[in-house]
């Protein structure tokens, strides 16, 4: 696997995730990728690596030789409800020479002092392993909430952030952004990792075309934020996690209805969505670094 990252003296950099997630079903002529096509389809458009759960174990062989071939680096999904959940994945992450972990933490029940503590508890655990933690703003976690996310930002000092704000968007109805701006900016200061996705307020996801789409605009000026506090806290050898995370469950239908192959989507083409918000990534990153140490 990809040890890029271990190398001294590195100046600070982006890597660029495919999400595995966002490759369930999908292929072309009815037939979904194989595992096979999945990473060298990724391989080809230039993703440093993949954003997945660990694999099953009748996957597993295949699937190492897969991040071998491709030295790819490895970001891995979790869904901690406690501290145990977190240590027993943990000690298989370090397994796969995970390089980061992003969790999305249950639940959305969970609030308050209770809350901060389930935080403070699974950060003290991941930083034991040693490997990067960051919690992921997200509906249906104990992030669901902004307000509640900022009372965490304010009480926790070492929580970093996966930053996704189609969840609030999508939540909030958002159309404009004047008065939330004050409240994403507290949590754009603790961006760690950004997940791409797009959303008009109504849709969890929608299609913005070659990237010029009207509701496309404030999310890259809220990505270009967050990596710009991020590099201005990063030391050498640092990395920063931009995943491609383009919902297979989220894209719209003719029917309205999940897809359960990439060739009823018909409204949208889930990977060449990836591309575009690839690419969105790789400008942004270059705007702030032109210059720079980056």
């Amino acid at each position: 696997m990809n040890t890029i990252y271990k190398r001294a003296n590195r100046p600070p950099q982006m890597i660029i995730h495919q999400s595995m997630w966002s490759m369930t079903n999908y292929g072309t002529n009815h037939k979904e990728w194989s595992l096979e096509e999945k990473f060298e389809k990724i391989a080809e458009s230039g993703f440093d690596g993949i954003f997945a759960s660990l694999p099953d174990p009748s996957e597993e062989k295949q699937w190492r030789r897969l991040m071998e071939q491709y030295n790819f680096s490895f970001g891995l999904e979790s869904f901690p409800n406690n501290r145990e959940d977190l240590r027993r994945l943990l000690e298989r992450a370090k397994d796969f020479e995970v390089q980061y972990v992003n969790a999305q933490v249950g639940n959305s029940f969970v609030i308050g002092d209770e809350a901060v503590i389930l935080l403070e508890n699974l950060i003290e655990e991941a930083a034991l392993s040693g490997i990067p933690f960051f919690v992921e703003t997200h509906r249906g976690r104990i992030t669901q909430d902004l307000l509640r996310t900022i009372e965490y930002v304010n009480r926790i000092p070492n929580l970093r952030l996966t930053i996704d704000f189609s969840h609030y968007v999508l939540a909030g109805e958002m159309g404009a952004f004047q008065t939330v701006e004050p409240y994403f900016e507290k949590l754009l200061k603790r961006t760690s990792s950004i997940h791409g996705r797009v959303t008009n307020g109504q849709q969890i996801q929608i299609d913005i075309g070659d990237g010029e789409h009207p509701s496309a605009t404030p999310f890259k000026n809220w990505w270009e934020k967050g990596m710009r506090y991020w590099l201005q806290q990063a030391k050498d050898n640092d990395f920063f996690p931009f995943v491609c995370e383009i919902g297979h469950h989220y894209t719209m239908t003719p029917s309205g209805l999940p897809s359960k192959h990439s060739d009823e989507e018909k409204l949208t083409d889930r990977w060449q969505q990836s591309l575009v918000f690839k690419r969105i990534a790789e400008n942004n990153w270059n705007n702030i670094c032109n210059g720079n140490k980056c």
